[in-house]
This record gives structure tokens, sequence and C-alpha cells, in this order.
């Protein structure tokens, strides 16, 4: 079969070549994959070195948002052949640590987990893979294409998931969410918080493109500028650039009791001058809270699919902007002014 493979942080050795089947013990459940998308994670490790191949290996296949069809699975797995697909990306640690043991791995304790595509394990940028069961979520036909943002939605299912959570400490019910950065991050971001009955802003750089018609058209409010001549108190941030500058300057620009998620990494060397007493203050005083979130547990994957399920099909499509085929893996990698999400056929 056909698969991608790189070595971390040597684009130019990144190459489509024959691999043998997925070995059996990488599940029970085999996946003819059908479509993979491509996020910034992917750019970090092609390009910039991030990730670890699966050990004593030099090369990686990467991957991490996918979807696919099931080709065989138990009986007993509650798949069936054709079943629309979704692979899960983090596999437990084998000790395992407390989080890892009730299924919580995205709360991993001590670091020993893999993760399919990133960390340890191949990904799923080939045309089969192999599953366990648990690792797998069937999705709705009805998502078609679209099921490829199950991953990436998952993030944001989690990080709302969170949100609800610690604005329960108070009687006062959130109202407004800001997102920060309108990528396919953002605008998901901003897809839940119109699910969760938020009026929702949205706030980016550049205002060229569908960025701006894609969250008027889910009832949001799109802005450029700078947080601070905004006119906004957000009671919800979900900080999706990961512009370290930025994060500062929200903690002092939302409302008393905030909460500011952050689902962005930076891969940057900004530094900022701030007033460590003043910030402690204000976060102390008002209530505040600011905390990051990362990868998905099952049920997180579950409500992904459900949200995506809920929203308006036609403009979910309109999120993926541009498919290449196996070989052209790495054009998907470059943006161009009007794309959002780049995704690789994996039939071509």
């Amino acid at each position: 079969m056909r698969a991608i493979t790189v070595v971390p942080g040597a684009a130019d050795r990144t190459r489509l070549e024959e691999r043998p089947e997925p070995p059996e013990d990488d599940g029970s459940v085999l996946v003819e994959g059908h479509l993979l998308g491509i996020c910034g994670t992917d750019v970090d490790i092609v390009r910039h070195g991030y990730g670890t191949p699966p050990p004593g290996r030099p090369r990686l296949v990467p991957g991490h948002e996918s979807l696919g069809r099931v080709r065989d699975a138990p009986p007993d797995s509650g798949l069936a052949t054709g079943d629309a697909v979704a692979g899960i990306v983090r596999r437990p640690d084998p000790v395992p640590c407390p989080p890892c043991a009730v299924g919580d791995w995205d709360f991993c304790r001590n670091g020993r987990y893999t993760e399919r595509g990133i960390k340890e394990r191949d990904g799923f940028a080939a045309e089969r893979w192999r599953a366990d069961p648990e690792f797998v979520v069937r999705l709705d036909p009805a998502l078609g294409d679209s099921g490829v943002l199950v991953e990436p939605a998952s993030v944001l299912a989690k990080a709302w998931e969170q949100v609800t959570r610690i604005t329960a400490r108070s009687s006062a019910r959130p109202r407004r969410t800001l997102v920060t950065g309108a990528g396919p991050i953002g605008l998901l971001a901003a897809l839940l918080s119109t699910q969760h009955g938020m009026e929702t802003h949205v706030l980016d750089l550049d205002d060229s493109g569908p960025k701006p018609t894609l969250v008027r058209d889910l009832g949001g409010f799109f802005h450029t500028g700078d947080v601070r001549d905004l006119g906004l108190v957000p009671d919800v941030v979900i900080e999706c650039t990961g512009h370290g500058p930025l994060v500062f300057e929200l903690c002092g620009a939302v409302a008393p009791n905030a909460v500011i998620c952050l689902t962005g990494v930076s891969s940057g060397s900004h530094s900022v001058r701030v007033s460590a007493d003043e910030l402690n203050k204000e976060m102390v005083l008002e209530n505040r809270v600011i905390f990051g979130t990362v990868n998905a547990a099952r049920r997180h994957y579950e409500q992904a699919a459900a949200a995506l399920l809920r929203a308006d099909r036609p403009w979910l499509e309109r999120l993926l902007t541009r498919r290449v085929p196996m070989g052209d893996f790495t054009d998907a990698l470059d943006k161009g002014a009007e794309d959002i999400k780049g995704v690789v056929d994996l039939r071509a």
C-alpha cells in the first residue's frame, strides 16, 4: 500500500512510498483511508523537527486528522464494513497513570503516551490503517467529507467541556465569547460557541478571504485590530493563535469571572514586558481563570461528531478549501490567501 513518510525536520526527505499492509497488532479494525486533514502540527513535524518516529525507525507516517471507511471489523466491535470512521490520536501510556487508566489519556501524568502521526506511533497518512475498536469513532454518513474535521473539533469540544465546568463555579452565566484567530481551530471554536448559545466574536489579523463571511454566517461578529480597542468585555476567550503577547493582553481585557482557554502553541520567541504583580492582582481580584488544553479523550470525539452533525453541512464544507493527492502532501502544508483547511485525498 502507499503511505506518506517523513523524517521530522527534514522537509526534503518527505516521500510517498510503498509499505507493507498495516500489521494486525496495530488493531483489529481495518480502515481504508479517505481523507487526511493538515494542520500546523504537521508543518512543525515536517519543517521544524517536532514529533518522534516509532522506536528504532528513522521515518514517521504523519497524519492525525483522519476520515476513512471500515473494511473489516470484529462482530462485537460495534462497527461494520462501510462505516465512516475517524481514528483517535492518543494512546494511553503502558503503566498506566491514574488518568490513562480511566480513559482520560489526554490528561496523562507521566508523558509515556503515544500519538498517531506525532509521537512514537505511525499516523493515518496511508491508504489503509488499523486500530482497536476503542480508538475508532463511528460517524454519521451525513457528515460526508466533513467528517475529517472531527479530530480538530474534538480539541474544541474538550475546551468547551472545561469552560463549562469552570464557569459553573459562579451563579452568573457567561454570555459573550471572544475567539482569537480565524483559522480552522478558531472557526470551529466559534461554531461550538454559537451552539452553546453565546454571543460570538472572532478576532483575526486579516479580513480578506472567506473568514469574515464564515463567521457572519454563524451569526457571529468578525473583527480585526487590537483586542484592547474592540469595545468588548468577553466572559469566555478561546485563544487559537498561540501568540504569547496576545495572551497577556487578553488577561486585562476580559470580564470579571472570565475564563481564558489557550488552545494554540507558539513556535516563536516573542518577548513582552509585563507587570507580574499587576497581572496577579487582576487575576485574583476579578476571579479570572486561564488554562491550557490539548488533545482529547474518546468522549470529546463523540461530542465533536455530534456538534458537526448539528452544524450546517454546506458551512462545514466551505472550510475544506484545498484538496491534494498523496503525492502532493507537502503542497498542502502551505496556505494561500483563500485557504482555510487543506486535506489530502488518500485515494488519489
